[in-house]
């Protein structure tokens, strides 16, 4: 599981061009929304794509992406439930 939080952590700072943020600034219970990391609406659709494209895990409920979406801990733990790839 380590091994995806820190995969998931690269993939998000790339995905999101998140220039100032290193691996070691991004904590497994950092939200990534709000106060957090202040991700925004354009942020999650990224996301998306990246949980679709490298996991092949497709979210259609935007309630369920709230939920997915709170930490990199939150990430890791729907991907290893749900993933295809």
């Amino acid at each position: 599981m380590s091994d995806l939080k820190q995969e998931l952590k690269e993939k998000i700072i790339t995905q999101l061009n998140l220039e100032d943020i290193t691996i070691d600034d991004l904590q497994d219970d950092t939200p990534l929304f709000g106060d957090g990391l202040g991700l925004d609406s354009i942020d999650a659709l990224e996301l998306i794509v990246l949980l679709d494209k490298s996991y092949g895990i497709k979210l259609a409920d935007p309630k369920e992406g709230r939920k997915v979406f709170e930490t990199v801990q939150t990430m890791a733990d729907y991907i290893e439930a749900n993933r295809t790839k």
